[in-house]
């Protein structure tokens, strides 16, 4: 039986909305960014600060597309990752600025942004 392509293992993070901190909220702990990390697709976790991912694309164009695809999703998240955008290559590192580190919506935009690629 094939596994369907539409559905990831970080779907229940990406059926969450981001909800925004405010400054002073707890950072997750080490336990808790190893909890949610596996539920994602390829993403890596930095000095327990920031997750960051980079995908390839045959052009300027299609690597363009995407990163305008993520930055609609942001806007519509209110939660915003830096990104990066070369030929053929986007680069995302997403963090809570309020917090200068990971909280759960980090992950759960990640996961958002998995789905993205995958549609």
């Amino acid at each position: 039986m094939s596994k369907d392509p539409s559905h990831g293992k970080g779907d229940d993070l990406a059926a969450k909305r981001c909800v925004a901190c405010e400054e002073g909220a707890p950072k997750l702990s080490s336990e808790e960014i190893a909890g949610l990390l596996w539920k994602l697709d390829d993403w890596e976790c930095v000095k327990k600060h920031h997750l960051t991912k980079s995908w390839e694309f045959e052009d300027f164009a299609q690597a363009l597309a995407f990163a305008n695809q993520v930055g609609a999703l942001a806007e519509r998240e209110q939660h915003h990752p830096d990104l990066f955008l070369k030929w053929g290559l986007v680069r995302a590192e997403i963090y809570t600025h309020s917090v200068d580190g990971l909280t759960e919506a980090d992950f759960v935009l990640a996961a958002k942004i998995d789905r993205l690629k995958r549609a």
